[in-house]
């Protein structure tokens, strides 16, 4: 069974006296909403090649006449041979670049011989407490791809001469000519001959192969600022990867690492400290001295200090980053119970017990804990 097929005129939308710029008009329309690879929907595909067939026949001057006086019997298969002049394409995509440019379809091909910026690069830097506290300048060592010495990225023997492609005149693509829907159109590919750089190198630099850049070792100067924290990066513009053509090279960031202190925890800008301190400094009060990360300083533990209890030294803490502000010291008062002590030690502390009545925190005191200790209850 033979299936029918629509009036041209009616598959485009337009009246039999419609001009050739209505019918290259309506084909574009049609063509940009039925497109396979912009229209997914079922049919889609079917009802663009209808279109493009509609528009073989009406955009020629001879086989419109012939569709006018005998219908589809004038052109027979030939109307509906699908892309007359495109079998050279690679599908819809080739075909709708040719219509309407490299902005729909397939993706826009960039010059082999464009600049091109290098590649990022990242190290790893451990450094100590006090150098993420106060800040630091540190040398690195790393490996990197730069632009050749001997060269200078030109990939060429010094004082050689590159030779113009004469496949592309140095151009690095290659334009063809292809007749399509709308007369004559140019497609325009990358040079097989030089691979779209251009030229040709007769001479290649000996350092490098011919590469233009080369795998070297780099010491670099970090600076590391005050009030650093762990896993912080350290972005160095433009010490990456060398780029390509001209291009500009990649950055470097460097991960932080921060070892622990062997006596200072960290917390947000705030320093902490826990001190010990005997029974009777506790319950009398004392001055002692504590350690800061610029040397010990003097403090007064207040009469009836509480285990837990805590101290602030303003100012002795982590820097805020860009910013002259600066956390604190928390000193955090550890009261150390006596394990074991002397008769004439328990007589006294047995004595002061009792005088004071056993009074304390909770329902235990100080010295409650203390003769527990003693008596190992």
């Amino acid at each position: 069974m033979t299936t029918s097929k629509r009036d041209y005129y009616d598959v485009l939308g337009i009246s039999r006296d419609a001009s050739e710029e209505d019918v290259k008009k309506a084909f574009r329309k049609l063509a940009l909403e039925f497109h396979p690879d912009r229209n997914r929907s079922e049919g889609a595909e079917a009802r663009f090649k209808e279109v493009n067939e509609a528009y073989q026949v009406l955009s020629d001057a001879k086989k419109r006449s012939d569709y006018d006086r005998f219908g589809h019997a004038a052109v027979g298969s030939n109307g509906g041979r699908g892309f007359d002049g495109y079998e050279n394409f690679g599908g819809f995509g080739d075909i709708f670049d040719a219509f309407f440019g490299s902005g729909f379809g397939s993706q826009t091909r960039t010059s082999a011989n464009a600049p091109r910026r290098g590649n990022d690069l990242q190290t790893r830097l451990t450094i100590t407490f006090e150098e993420a506290v106060f800040g630091v300048e540190k040398d690195i060592d790393i490996q990197r791809i730069d632009i050749c010495e001997r060269c200078q990225g030109s990939r060429s023997e010094p004082d050689s001469d590159k030779t113009t492609c004469g496949n592309c005149n140095g151009s690095g693509q290659v334009r063809r000519s292809h007749q399509g829907f709308f007369g004559q159109f140019v497609q325009v590919t990358m040079c097989s001959v030089c691979s779209g750089e251009g030229n040709i190198i007769s001479d290649p630099c000996t350092q490098c192969r011919g590469a233009g850049r080369e795998r070297r070792k780099r010491k670099l100067a970090v600076t590391i600022p005050a009030g650093i924290d762990d896993g912080t990066q350290i972005r160095l513009n433009r010490e990456g990867e060398a780029g390509l053509n001209g291009g500009g090279p990649g950055d470097l960031y460097v991960l932080l690492d921060i070892l622990e202190h062997d006596v200072f925890q960290r917390l947000g800008n705030d320093i902490h400290l826990g001190i010990p301190v005997s029974v009777s400094q506790a319950t009398l009060g004392a001055s002692i001295e504590v350690a800061t990360l610029e040397g010990d300083q003097k403090i007064t533990i207040p009469s009836g200090t509480q285990p837990g209890d805590q101290i602030t030294l303003r100012n002795r803490g982590v820097p805020h980053l860009r910013s002259n502000r600066r956390g604190d010291q928390i000193v955090t008062v550890q009261v150390e119970i006596p394990k074991s002590l002397t008769e004439e030690q328990k007589r006294l502390f047995a004595a002061l017990s009792e005088s004071m009545g056993d009074e304390g925190v909770g329902s235990k005191g100080i010295f409650d804990k203390v003769k527990d200790v003693l008596t190992g209850d």
